[in-house]
């Protein structure tokens, strides 16, 4: 075989395998398509109970921490300013409108270690299990993980558990 019929080889491996990424990621979106993320503001008079910048890990369902929603908006990894306050959760991340969680869609908070493509020290990261509103009026508990970047996860749930009237704190799944 030479150079170059080999060179074909590997470029049409990697085509291929480009193709079968694209074409697994078009079908996940099409799943996913009939969640509705929660665009929205922080309501009036809202006090807010901390800012934690953060990294958006990824948005999964309820006890599968390696299946990951390609809800728009949720999609991809990202940085993140999460704002906790006595109404909810705002989520600011980069290049999205802003995503408000209302308290009465939190089930609960806990600490994970691990989600998707991030495996951190023991309880190194921050889980907020939140209802997300789908197309047939239906809702699907989900959860989101976020890694904490000035301070701990440990800082970031416990002030997730200071919205009142939201759900207690829930065990790691993963």
């Amino acid at each position: 075989m030479t150079r170059e019929t080999a060179l074909l080889i590997i470029v049409a491996v990697a085509i291929g395998l480009l193709g079968l990424v694209a074409w697994g990621w078009k079908r996940r979106s099409r799943r996913d398509a009939g969640f509705a993320p929660p665009v929205g503001e922080i309501p009036a008079g809202a006090t807010v109970i901390g800012v934690f910048p953060a990294l958006y890990v990824a948005t999964t369902r309820h006890g599968e921490p390696l299946e990951r929603l390609a809800i728009r908006g949720l999609g991809f990894r990202s940085k993140a300013d999460v704002t906790v306050t006595d109404a909810g959760v705002a989520l600011d991340l980069v290049g999205q409108s802003r995503l408000f969680i209302d308290r009465a869609r939190i089930n609960g908070v806990a600490q994970a270690t691990v989600a998707i493509d991030r495996v951190v020290e023991r309880d190194g990261l921050a889980r907020l299990d939140w209802q997300i509103p789908t197309a047939d009026g239906d809702e699907i508990v989900v959860d989101s993980y976020f890694r904490p970047q000035e301070t701990s996860a440990r800082a970031l749930v416990d002030a997730l558990r200071q919205i009142p009237d939201s759900a207690p704190t829930t065990g790691d799944p993963a």
